[in-house]
C-alpha cells in the first residue's frame, strides 16, 4: 500500500480492523435498510470523524491523500457506512481548506465536531436535481429582524438519523442570492421524513429533511453560496470514488476466496487453477491498480498544489474512471462465483447494487465528459495561439 508515513500505516491498520468488523454486520444493515449506528459510534471513538479536522481544533489534520487511502479500506467493510461518514469527513476537509464561514461560527462548530458532532450538507431537491446542475433551491428563507425563517424540503440527506447539524442551501427571499445556513437538529420545525427506499446503499438512510417555518439566529447564515467561485476544486469529493473502489476490492477478495475453495466434482482441483478464472482475476487486479493509482496520484496532486483549480479536470476524471471501473470489477467477480453470487446470502449481490449508486453521485458522467472536452479544446487553442504569436 502507498503509505507516506508510519503514522498513516498505523491508522490504515486501525481502520482495517474496524472495516473487518463492519463487514460482519453489513448484510444485516442492508437487509433491514437500517442505519449502522453502531459502526458510526465506533468510528467516533476511533477518531475517524475528526480525521480531517484541523489540529488547532483537536483533530488529526489529515490530507486528502490520507483520507482517500483510509476511506477505501473502510469501504471494504461496509459501503453504506463509508459513503455516509465520507460526506462528514469530506466536508470538514473542504471547510478546513477554504474557511468560507465567519471565524467565530467556524470555531464553534468545529469545537462541536471535536466532541463527535456530525454534519452534512442538505442541498438536493426533487425539483432541481443535483445542486451541481445549478438549479435554484425551492427552499426559501426570509429575514425578520435579527433572525431567519426557512421552509422547504431536501432529499438524499445521507446519514439523516444521526446528524447533529444540517448545512442547508436556500434562496434568500427578495434577493437573487443563495445562502448556506446552519440548522441544528433540535431546532423547532426540523423533522426527518423516512423516504429512503433505494436498492443501493440501503443503510445510508438518505431520507428527506423537512423544514417547516424554522427559526434560526441571524448568525446562522454561513456564507453566500452563489458568490462561490464557479471553478472550485472539490478535492474532498474523492471520498466517493474511494468508497466504490473499496467495495470493488472487497468483491475481488471474495471471488478469489471462493475460487480457492470451490471444487466441482468434474475437477480434481479448485477452480482457482482454471486459466479463465485466473485471467479474470488478473483483469480485476489490473483494473484495481489502475483506478487506485489514478485516485491517489490526483489526491496527492491536489494536496501539493497551491492553485487547486488546476486539478478540476483530473478530479472529475477520477470519479468517472473509478466508479465505472468498479462496476466492471464487481461484474467479473460475479462471473467467477457464478449463480451463487445472486444469492441474498452472498455479499456480491450487495456489492453489485451498491457500486451502481456511484453513477448518480456528483459529478455525473455527462458533465465530466463535457468538462474534459472543454479543457482539451481550450488547451489546444492556447497552444495554437501561442505558436502563432
Amino acid at each position: 500500500m502507498f503509505f507516506k508515513t508510519v503514522e498513516q500505516e498505523q491508522r490504515y491498520n486501525e481502520i482495517g480492523q474496524l472495516a473487518d468488523k463492519f463487514a460482519k454486520r453489513a448484510q444485516k444493515y442492508d437487509q433491514e435498510g437500517s442505519f449502522p449506528v453502531e459502526n458510526i459510534n465506533e468510528l467516533k471513538q476511533a477518531g475517524y470523524t475528526t480525521l480531517t479536522l484541523p489540529t488547532e481544533f483537536g483533530g488529526k489534520g489529515a490530507t486528502l491523500y490520507e483520507f482517500v487511502l483510509l476511506h477505501e479500506r473502510l469501504a471494504q467493510g461496509c459501503g453504506s457506512t463509508a459513503l455516509s461518514i465520507g460526506w462528514h469527513v469530506g466536508i470538514i476537509l473542504d471547510l478546513a481548506t477554504t474557511r468560507p464561514w465567519p471565524k467565530d461560527k467556524y470555531a464553534a462548530v468545529m469545537a462541536k465536531v471535536n466532541e463527535h458532532a456530525l454534519l452534512n450538507r442538505a442541498a438536493t431537491e426533487a425539483q432541481t436535481g443535483s445542486p451541481t446542475r445549478g438549479g435554484k433551491p425551492q427552499t426559501t428563507v426570509i429575514k425578520e429582524h435579527n433572525y431567519w425563517r426557512i421552509s422547504g424540503r431536501k432529499i438524499f440527506t445521507t446519514m439523516a438519523p444521526v446528524l447533529d447539524f444540517f448545512l442547508v442551501s436556500a434562496a434568500i427571499d427578495g434577493d437573487d442570492k443563495i445562502g448556506e445556513f446552519l440548522i441544528p437538529r433540535d431546532t423547532q420545525g426540523v423533522r426527518i421524513e423516512e423516504t429512503w427506499n433505494s436498492i443501493a446503499m440501503r443503510a445510508t438512510e438518505s431520507h428527506d429533511l423537512i423544514l417547516e417555518d424554522v427559526k434560526i439566529d441571524e448568525d446562522h447564515l454561513l456564507e453566500i453560496v452563489s458568490a462561490r467561485p464557479k471553478q472550485k476544486a472539490n478535492g474532498w469529493l474523492l471520498h466517493i470514488p474511494a468508497c466504490y473502489l473499496g467495495i470493488a476490492q472487497a468483491a475481488s477478495h471474495y471471488a478469489i476466496k471462493f475460487a480457492s475453495s470451490y471444487q466441482p466434482n468434474s475437477l480434481n482441483h479448485t477452480i482457482i487453477e482454471l486459466p479463465n478464472v485466473q485471467r479474470q482475476i488478473g483483469e480485476m487486479e489490473l483494473e484495481l491498480k489502475h483506478a487506485r493509482h489514478f485516485l491517489l496520484s490526483v489526491a496527492d496532486k491536489w494536496d501539493q498544489l497551491e492553485d487547486k483549480t488546476i486539478t478540476i479536470p483530473d478530479l472529475a476524471a477520477v470519479k468517472h474512471v473509478v466508479t465505472n471501473t468498479t462496476i466492471k470489477i464487481v461484474d467479473k467477480a460475479m462471473r467467477i462465483v457464478g449463480a451463487r453470487s445472486l444469492s441474498e446470502n452472498s455479499p456480491l449481490q450487495r456489492y453489485y447494487r451498491d457500486v451502481r449508486a456511484g453513477l448518480h453521485n456528483p459529478p455525473m458522467d455527462d458533465a465530466t465528459l463535457h468538462l474534459l472536452a472543454q479543457s482539451a479544446i481550450t488547451s489546444f487553442t492556447d497552444k495554437v495561439e501561442k505558436k502563432q504569436g
